[in-house]
């Protein structure tokens, strides 16, 4: 089951001395776990205690370690590869499997109820996310645990990295609209709603898992949020790759993530051999896109070795051959710098802005329903719940300007009159 969840600072503060926690994603292919694993062997060696994790279900982290990396059953259980270096491969059934028993068996039951065959319910009662959920909530753990400096998370590629930020608040969205309602139904009318129904409503049980899911959830989102993490996106100097970092970007800004830097992996070494000579005016201008597109972010370069960087020497003498190409990245343990989503007062009016790089106003695409603001770019949806200020305002109007949302609020009078 999943530990009772304390909190030793105020809900939504993050600890002084929580962790530095960088994820880190990219498309697949690009050698984002080789760079996960590099720099969490550089941060060990340096003398911080060190996570790296596998979100990905590939789990090739083991591989580039040069370890025997297996999903692991449980939160604590993690593999000493060196000196203050531990890994952890993370899988749907990491801990999670026992509350998720609780949820399931109502299902089933909800199921039975209506006629579904037995076969057909199981099927239907498999975890969506669990993946996500089981990765969320295990960062979690090791984050409050006080054991490590610095965690490296080995995520999925971009998509099913994009759907792991997501959910912390989707998942509380949703659940902090469906608790009150069904903690009322239960301990109100609970037999003459499951009468109306149809079917068994949930019991106390299934609630406090639901409801401790949610708190985890709400700390998750709270630390990735903060000045003590960061993503770091992977690419090669290549279009197709280029144009999906950039897409990124703006998706991890929409929901929040502000991103430390990019590392441009396998750059061939400038060469006079003809063949090479090509790559290197092709990844050359490649590089110079990815520059232009990044203002502002720093930008790496590791090279294209001549054999595979595996095992901790090897990832560590990766790591030592990285180099910061544009701008000056910051040292590991200094906060992080990122302007999120912010609410300011201009004159009778407020403007809510949220930075989104690489985006036009053309691109976003913004819907007000009751008390939230629906944000859609290229695709990419964030449902924001609106502070209390805002929901007695009317959205007046929007735009893009130097890669940031601005959503002027006018305020409606026959709630808010004018003075107050």
């Amino acid at each position: 089951m999943l530990p009772a969840v304390t909190h030793p600072v105020a809900p939504g503060v993050v600890p002084a001395a929580a962790p530095r926690v960088v994820l880190v994603t990219g498309k697949g292919g690009v050698g984002k776990t080789t760079t996960a694993a590099a720099m969490a062997v550089e941060s060990a060696r340096t003398g911080r205690r060190t996570l790296v994790m596998s979100t990905d279900v590939a789990h090739s982290l083991g591989d580039a370690l040069g370890v025997e990396l297996r999903t692991a059953p449980t939160w604590e259980q993690t593999l000493l590869v060196q000196d203050r270096l531990h890994a952890q491969a993370v899988g749907a059934r990491t801990s999670v499997a026992a509350d998720w028993g609780t949820l399931r068996d109502y299902l089933l039951t909800v199921l039975d109820s209506v006629g579904v065959d037995p076969v057909v319910a199981e099927e239907l009662t498999a975890l969506p996310g669990a993946d996500e959920i089981s990765a969320l909530l295990t960062l979690g753990h090791h984050a409050a645990s006080g054991e490590w400096d610095v965690i490296v998370v080995d995520c999925a590629p971009t998509a099913e990295t994009l759907r792991l930020l997501a959910l912390p608040e989707v998942l509380g969205w949703h659940l902090d609209r469906l608790l009150p309602a069904q903690r009322r139904l239960l301990t109100v009318m609970r037999p003459a709603a499951a009468a109306a129904a149809g079917v068994p409503m949930p019991d106390a049980a299934v609630l406090d898992v639901i409801a401790t899911w949610r708190a985890h959830m709400a700390d998750i989102r709270t630390l990735l949020t903060s000045d003590r993490a960061s993503v770091r996106i992977v690419l090669t100097p290549e279009n197709v790759v280029i144009a999906e970092a950039r897409r990124i970007l703006t998706s991890l800004s929409l929901h929040g993530y502000a991103v430390d830097a990019v590392v441009v992996n396998r750059v061939i070494p400038v060469d006079d051999d003809p063949w090479r000579s090509a790559w290197n005016t092709a990844q050359a201008a490649g590089i110079t896109t990815i520059t232009e597109s990044f203002h502002g972010t720093p930008v790496l370069t590791a090279p294209y070795l001549a054999g595979e960087p595996t095992g901790v020497d090897a990832l560590s003498d990766l790591a030592a051959q990285t180099t910061c190409l544009d701008g000056q990245l910051p040292a590991l343990d200094a906060p992080v710098r990122s302007q999120g989503l912010r609410v300011e007062a201009d004159g009778d009016e407020f403007v809510l802005m949220l930075p989104l790089p690489l985006t036009r106003s053309g691109d976003v695409n913004l819907a007000r329903r009751a008390d939230d603001l629906v944000v859609d770019v290229g695709g990419v949806r964030r449902v924001i719940a609106l502070p209390s200020v805002l929901r007695r305002c009317i959205v007046k109007n929007a735009g893009v300007r130097a890669g940031e949302l601005r959503v002027r609020f006018a305020r409606v009078e026959e709630v808010w009159p004018r003075g107050r």
